[in-house]
């Protein structure tokens, strides 16, 4: 009886049809396909929403935690427009502003003959204890 088939059935069934209470193959390899596929594409867009924070990566330390903080905004809100900027500012070279600041700083305490040591220690003595007064009635 599991044997036959409809008569309105044609002779020659495709392979992809199967027998009451057999396995169905194709159903089982779509599935499998189908959650390889999606881990391989999330990886695949992980991957490439990390792309500007690993460029920066090379860059200083100011401008990594920029560019991973835009990723992370276009990551949650979707708006490319941050991750755009992320990698922007991933591709460009920031100048060093603070290296000349500091040569010039020391520069200028050189020229005007003053040593930073006697004002760094002035600065860093502790004042001199004050004598504690005697409170009245015994200090219970």
């Amino acid at each position: 009886m599991a044997d036959t088939i409809h008569p309105a059935a044609i002779e020659h069934l495709p392979v992809f049809i199967t027998a009451p209470g057999q396995t169905d193959w194709l159903f089982n390899g779509v599935v499998v396909f189908l959650l390889a596929m999606i881990l391989i594409v999330g990886n695949f867009y992980f991957q490439l929403h990390a792309l500007p924070e690993q460029m920066a990566h090379r860059g200083k330390k100011v401008q990594m935690e920029i560019v991973a903080v835009l990723a992370l905004i276009s990551l949650f809100t979707h708006n490319h427009i941050f991750w755009i900027a992320g990698l922007l500012l991933a591709l460009i070279d920031l100048p060093d502003f603070s290296t000349p600041m500091v040569s010039i700083a020391q520069s200028l305490e050189k020229l005007s003959e003053r040593d930073r040591t006697d004002e760094d220690e002035a600065r860093v003595s502790p004042p001199d204890p004050q004598p504690k007064a005697e409170t009245a009635g015994g200090g219970i």
